[in-house]
């Protein structure tokens, strides 16, 4: 942006003002001409002038870092300009500036997208597109990127007839132009403005995109088959379902694109985005179907999906590139919803499915793994292979397999999936396994789904038995926890007991949970005892979240279960040689206090043991029981307050050590102001 001779901003001052005169000939003079007007706002028209002359001069500067700062403000120097010196002199020299440095150029794209109220009205802002053409055609991908969201802001504010003549022409020169960048964002634009189009435009600029599928240049083609999805939900938007007929346009045109785009001569780059098309071209004939229901052109139609789009999904199974398999697993349950109304899609797409489950690398596998519980919600029938290969009707020939649910056909490979030698492909079924039991009913998650889950509660590796526990609620919801119950209670004391804290922790956080779905008699048989042990834990983190607990737990079971479960073993806690541990005593008893119902259990139960610890030799302990006894009082009432409360406090006041004696004053003034 930096100029050596004199900016296309800078007039002869004998001749027309420049912009050091604009306060006095534009808002300002007329702000003085009005008696109405008071200093202040003169001030900040004054000040808007001064900005926008400021920003004028660091975008002639040589500072970076400045010009980028100034390109932001291109809002206040178009307001301060006015819409004809705008279009005449500032849009110029914003023209003749895009050889700047990449970030001015990404702030002047940005900016420009919001000049449309500043160039005198819809006739003008076909204006911006000379800067916007250039800044579409520039190397930086990111600058592109900010100019073809602009783009498209502009091409809204466009009339109907100057959007068909300025707008679709720089689409057209950009789909042409030599430099390949600019046919990138041509990409872009055709599949954003396509609706818009009218018919004539319509076929050449589909011609421009097919072109653009077919370019020399990688880059293009991977641009295009990113926007290739796009165009085509924008085409059956537009065309309505003519366009899946013989003749129509996703017939003839981009079935075979994305047949070209998903052939094993392309680039990975290109290929990646053959999962995503396929869901555009599913959702797209399914919605053709909605709008007239079943009839020979959309049967047509969607027979001509199943035999030549869905076996480019199916072939990416086996694609040389991980990457592109991998995509293909990470989208593959978009791809079964966007097919699933399409007549004998996923009778092609489960086995397909059950294929990545077994990919030869972990990470694919995992990311199919993760869609597990999603492809599985798919309400079609599929072949299902019979349990037995020995029985008299088993069949290699699948169209003999009786038809079952999805659910219960992926289900027979959650066992095998258990055995899988990732610890990250075993920790996602863990996530996910468990969601299948909707889908299954009782009777086929006992059989089917129960034995595999139970074998992830006895693996190896601590975050798989983790995420079984935390996504235990879908199970219990179908057969109940009776079931688990003998089986979790060995994986929750593993957990509990593992070497790694975050781990002891993050089962910690599911206790509660886990304690309403157990119920209060097997949690008090079982687990309780766990709970309080965790207040002697060596990790300081993990004694503060086992208080969080015991607060927990005692508003899931009630104050009744807590005085009979918790408090004896606390009452020992706070006796313990190490004052950690009777610190986190006092810090659970305080938590438990403010939540028990009725109150007067507090009083005769938790209080007197909290007061039992402010003569503890141990400062630490004695001030905390000084904070604690801030939460208890309110929950007492004055008059314990005042004769109990108090007088151990008043005793605190008086303590050698400063910080108790600050916090008990702390918690005495508290108690006042209340």
């Amino acid at each position: 942006m930096v100029t050596s001779g004199p900016s296309p901003m800078e007039i002869d001052q004998e001749s027309s003002p420049s912009i050091k005169d604009t306060p006095m000939t534009a808002a300002a003079a007329a702000a003085a001409a009005s008696p109405s007007s008071s200093p202040s706002e003169e001030n900040k028209q004054l000040s808007e002038e001064e900005e926008a002359r400021q920003a004028i001069e660091k975008l002639r500067g040589e500072d970076v870092s400045a010009r980028v700062e100034a390109a932001y403000k291109l809002e206040t120097v178009a307001k301060t300009l006015g819409e004809e010196r705008t279009r005449d002199e500032l849009l110029p020299f914003l023209t003749d500036g895009v050889d700047d440095e990449e970030d001015v150029l990404a702030a002047i794209a940005i900016s420009l997208g919001k000049l449309i109220p500043y160039v005198g009205g819809s006739e003008h802002v076909h204006s911006l597109l000379p800067p916007m053409e250039l800044l579409l055609s520039v190397e930086e991908n990111y600058v592109r990127e900010n100019a073809q969201k602009s783009a498209k802001q502009i091409s809204a504010a466009l009339p109907s007839e100057i959007f068909h003549r300025e707008y679709t022409a720089m689409i057209t020169r950009l789909a042409t132009k030599e430099w390949f960048t600019a046919r990138m964002s041509a990409c872009v634009l055709i599949a954003d403005s396509f609706s818009r189009f009218i018919p004539s435009e319509q076929e050449a600029q589909v011609q421009h995109f097919a072109n653009l599928c077919r370019d020399e240049v990688p880059m293009v083609r991977r641009m295009a088959a990113q926007n290739l999805g796009r165009m085509v939900t924008n085409v059956v938007e537009a065309k309505g379902k003519h366009c899946v007929g013989p003749d129509g346009m996703l017939t003839t045109t981009f079935i075979p694109l994305y047949e070209e785009l998903a052939s094993n001569e392309q680039p990975d780059s290109v290929r990646l985005h053959t999962a995503t098309n396929c869901v555009s071209f599913g959702s797209a004939m399914s919605e053709v179907q909605s709008l007239k229901g079943r009839d020979d052109l959309s049967t047509a139609a969607a027979d001509v999906l199943v035999k030549r789009i869905v076996p480019l999904i199916v072939a990416t199974i086996d694609d040389r590139s991980w990457r592109v398999r991998w995509t293909a697993a990470s989208k593959f349950a978009e791809v079964v919803s966007a097919f699933e109304k399409i007549s004998g899609a996923i009778d092609y797409m489960i086995p397909a499915y059950e294929k990545l489950l077994q990919d030869p690398e972990a990470e694919v596998r995992t990311a199919a793994t993760l869609n597990l519980a999603e492809v599985g919600k798919c309400n079609c029938t599929v072949p299902c292979p019979p349990s037995s290969r020995g029985s008299a009707d088993t069949s290699d020939d699948e169209s003999k397999w009786p038809r079952s649910s999805v659910a219960k056909r992926l289900v027979k490979k959650v066992t095998t999936l258990t055995e899988d030698e990732s610890e990250n492909v075993r920790a996602a079924l863990g996530m996910v396994a468990t969601e299948l039991s909707s889908h299954l009913g009782k009777e086929a998650t006992i059989t089917d789904l129960v034995p595999p889950v139970l074998l992830l509660l006895r693996d190896t590796t601590s975050e798989v038995r983790l995420n079984v526990i935390s996504s235990l609620g879908a199970l219990n919801k179908v057969i109940g926890v009776d079931l688990l119950s003998q089986s979790l209670f060995p994986a929750i004391i593993d957990l509990a007991e593992d070497g790694k804290w975050r781990i002891r922790l993050a089962i910690m956080q599911h206790i509660p949970h886990l304690a309403k779905q157990l119920g209060k008699d097997f949690f008090s048989e079982k687990l309780t005892t766990h709970c309080v042990g965790w207040l002697r834990d060596d990790i300081s983190t993990i004694r503060q979240a086992a208080a969080e607990n015991l607060k927990e737990l005692t508003i899931i079971f009630g104050a009744e279960w807590a005085i009979e479960y918790l408090l004896p073993p606390l009452g020992e806690i706070i006796r313990h040689q190490s004052y950690l541990r009777r610190l986190s005593a006092v810090q659970a008893l305080s938590l438990m206090a403010t939540i028990m119902d009725p109150p007067d259990l507090t009083i005769t139960e938790v209080l007197p043991l909290v007061l039992s610890m402010a003569t503890d030799n141990v400062a630490n302990i004695r001030f905390n029981v000084a904070k604690g006894l801030e939460r208890i009082a309110p929950v007492c009432g004055s008059a314990v307050t005042d004769s109990q409360i108090r007088p151990v406090l008043g005793l605190l006041a008086e303590d050698p050590d400063r910080d108790v004696r600050y916090f008990a004053n702390k918690t005495l003034e508290s108690l006042d102001m209340h």
